[in-house]
């Protein structure tokens, strides 16, 4: 007879616990602050109200300046769930949770979007914005942090096993409910984070909302409790203070709605006067520094009041809440949902006297509960219990089914955790050191689609060697696509039909060698298990046997970007994709972007090091996306240098300055994207003979720069693309010179990614046939 495995009582607890923790990342949010994901956004610095539009089949964003009576219609035009604001920005999730995008506000008619965050297996469900920094959390509770415009210290950001129901975000620093103690966490780089936190220790919350420098929120007994700053009185709250639903802060005063929906506000010296809202029922409020806006209950239209405001309300109709695809099982379905979200998600309640069925209502606090009422928790109990215990029996029974929970598959884990391999009581390898350290791998997780699949894509999974020689048919050169920064890269297909692409580490046995391998794999396991960008190269897994070190990747389709521009097989072609202007910019744009996340979105910030035509992995797309982080390094939280080891990248795209001082700053991959750019313009090698029998090797640089500053662009531009037409024109020479500022021999007289992205961006926008004229002579691009 088979002897079934046995499991300890730990894995069970961890795998309820899980089930438990999913369930409660699906409650809705309670947070309707300065900073914090609502339906309506407050951009104080320029005075602008944003709103998702109701009664829509698309969930599209308008949004109104105090200057101006007439709506902003948001661009692009897609649905939307939370939404959240700052200083002159502000920042929407998509509605299906795989996108993250943010509008600069302070221009006066049409505002500009700029992608965050993009991954459509690590979804996002909330948001919170503070005044130059924005945090969402996924679907599982893990908090990912965007830095702002200013210099950053260690925000002390929460590690990936805090897990967490709600967050909000103030001036420098952001707080959230943890889900499993319902207390309050802090972190910033300022000493409110701290105060706030401590201050808040002994106290259980339903939800929390952030002003400037005071947090306030409801605990389990429904009771308003406020922290922090009280320099006008913003912590002073009524005597009633257990009859709201909601709270909404500001820099310097405090609203709620009490459960009849008439609206109070305390502190800012009395500037925040509600005469003109005596009668009006609110379904929620949102504060920017000065002034608060509420959805009003009679017509969903937004009403603004304060020293910041006085242009009116709007006449759009808004929804109360996002629409999601939920049961609504914890609250209930708001009145309305399906009109108001034309059929398409839900609104679910998001009031808090749902959350504490056997505590006595704000409106009677004496009174017991009526039969009724306790009939009426003790099912939605049982409900909720029976759900819960119904997950947790299934995913034990699948775990008994695949052998997951027993060592027959791993899981790469941030947190140290073998996988469920079997244990000893030997010292850690350096690899499982690393990794503890260094990586922050999502685990354990169930996305929106409902997949229970363990190869899902958003986790590092660990395959055998025996896994990847049958997927590769044994490392044939058959299979071999390629070389990375430790080995040798060959296409595979899996066994469930996925196609990959398997980076092979080199086995020799050369110490010197086998520490570089050691480098390299580990280096790139700990950052693209942390990373998750749509111009990044995905990592799908790993393989860690003895001496064999092998990553696995999504398969590119169409491969490197210098394979189609140096290829022999490409060098007479004129019919390659590759082979136009607009197609060029495009991928340039898109590594840029890849780039950017890296150097201006990661925490902490990273720099490639080694940026290169190579690199840069065009996927069936034909979306550019950046690989092979083998020499990455975390960058400094400042602009400062600092000195690594030893200089590391590849000649001809190595900045000079780096190679030559040793000194590393994110300017180094500036230069090595402006080589690829002069790359792409040109067709020519980083370094290149002067003609085909042989000559001097010629650095791209020396070559097309001179020519670029005397105004003759044209004699040296990529034959095979052929001769750019009038708007292209103007595109390629705005590439041109930013391709040659990017190749400054000092870092300083370098652009930002960030202007290089805006530049391409424009460049892009000329091809596609928007007017405007560019003189070479008045191209500015601001550097550090």
């Amino acid at each position: 007879m088979t002897k079934l495995p046995t499991f300890s009582a730990d894995a069970v607890i961890v795998t309820l616990l899980t089930v438990i923790i999913l369930s409660i990342s699906s409650f809705p949010s309670l947070t309707h602050a300065l900073g914090s994901g609502s339906t309506i956004a407050v951009s104080y610095g320029s005075a602008t109200v944003c709103a998702v539009v109701a009664s829509e089949p698309t969930k599209r964003i308008l949004c109104y300046n105090n200057s101006s009576v007439t709506p902003i219609q948001i661009q692009p035009n897609i649905s939307y769930s939370y939404i959240s604001g700052g200083q002159n920005y502000f920042c929407a999730i998509r509605s299906n949770g795989d996108s993250l995008l943010c509008w600069d506000t302070s221009g006066i008619s049409s505002f500009v979007s700029k992608r965050l965050y993009y991954n459509d297996t690590v979804l996002l469900n909330n948001l919170a914005v503070g005044d130059n920094h924005v945090c969402a959390t996924t679907t599982n509770g893990e908090v990912n942090c965007w830095r702002g415009s200013v210099d950053n210290n260690s925000y002390n950001f929460p590690s990936h096993q805090e897990k967490f129901g709600s967050i909000t975000s103030g001036f420098g620093f952001s707080c959230g409910i943890l889900m499993n103690t319902s207390r309050v966490r802090c972190w910033g780089n300022n000493s409110t984070a701290r105060q706030i936190e401590n201050e808040f220790t002994n106290n259980s919350m339903l939800s929390i909302v952030a002003g400037a420098s005071h947090v306030c929120g409801i605990d389990s007994n429904r009771s308003v409790i406020c922290r922090g700053n009280n320099d006008t009185g913003q912590l002073s709250i009524p005597l009633h203070s257990s009859g709201y639903s909601s709270l909404a802060l500001g820099e310097n005063h405090s609203c709620g709605i009490r459960l009849n929906g008439s609206v109070d506000c305390w502190g800012g010296r009395g500037e925040y006067s509600v005469n003109e809202t005596e009668g009006i029922s609110f379904e929620s409020i949102v504060s920017g520094s000065n002034f608060t806006c509420g959805l009003t209950t009679r017509n969903f239209s937004v009403m603004c009041w304060g020293p910041g405001w006085s242009n009116g309300s709007s006449g759009a109709e808004i929804l109360p809440g996002p629409c999601l695809q939920s049961s609504c099982s914890q609250c209930g379905i708001y009145p309305q949902s399906d009109r108001l979200c034309s059929g398409s998600g839900t609104i679910c309640n998001s009031n808090t006297s749902c959350f504490e069925p056997n505590v006595p209502t704000p409106s009677s606090p004496e009174s017991p509960r009526t039969s009724k009422e306790l009939t009426r928790g003790l099912l939605a109990f049982a409900i909720v219990g029976s759900v819960g215990a119904f997950a947790g029996i299934c995913t034990i029974i699948y775990c008994l089914w695949t052998g997951v929970c027993f060592g027959n598959k791993k899981i790469h884990n941030s947190a140290g955790s073998n996988g469920g391999a079997t244990s000893n009581n030997s010292p850690p390898s350096l690899s499982s050191t690393i990794r503890r350290q260094g990586s922050r791998v999502l685990t354990m997780r169930r996305q929106r689609s409902g997949t229970s699949s363990m190869k899902h894509a958003d986790r590092a999974e660990e395959f055998s060697f025996a896994e990847l020689a049958a997927a590769t048919n044994n490392f044939s050169l058959e299979n071999k696509i390629g070389a990375g920064s430790f080995g040798v890269v060959y296409k595979g297909k899996l066994t469930d039909g996925r196609e990959v692409a398997i980076k092979r580490g080199e086995t020799g046995q050369k110490m010197k060698k086998f520490q570089e391998k050691e480098s390299a794999f580990e280096s790139e396991l700990a950052f693209l298990s942390r990373l998750h960008h749509k111009h990044l190269v995905r990592l799908v897994g790993y393989c860690e046997e003895k001496e064999e070190k092998l990553l696995v990747y999504d398969y590119m389709k169409n491969g490197a970007l210098y394979d189609h521009l140096h290829d022999k097989n490409n060098v007479e072609k004129s019919s390659s994709v590759v082979n136009s202007w607009k197609m060029r910019i495009k991928i340039a744009l898109d590594a840029s972007r890849g780039i950017e996340y890296l150097h201006n979105y990661a925490v902490p910030p990273i720099i490639h090091r080694d940026i290169k035509s190579s690199n840069i992995l065009i996927d069936a797309h034909w979306t550019a996306r950046v690989s092979d982080f083998g020499l990455s390094m975390m960058g400094p939280e400042s602009e400062r240098d600092f000195r690594p080891i030893k200089a590391a990248g590849t000649v001809g795209y190595i900045d000079p300055e780096y190679y030559g001082l040793n000194v590393l700053t994110a300017k180094s991959d500036v230069y090595g994207l402006g080589v690829v750019l002069l790359e792409l313009l040109t067709g020519k090698r980083a370094i290149f003979k002067t003609d085909e029998n042989g000559g001097a090797p010629v650095s791209i640089v020396d070559f097309a720069v001179p020519v670029i500053l005397a105004g003759e662009l044209l004699r040296i531009l990529d034959k095979r693309v052929g001769p750019p037409e009038l708007n292209e024109a103007e595109a390629v020479e705005l590439v041109a010179y930013t391709a040659m500022h990017c190749v400054n021999l000092e870092g300083k007289e370098r652009p930002t990614i960030a202007d290089i992205v805006a530049n391409l961006e424009r460049a892009l926008a000329l091809c596609e046939g928007s007017h405007g004229s560019i003189s070479s002579g008045t191209i500015s691009i601001v550097s550090d």
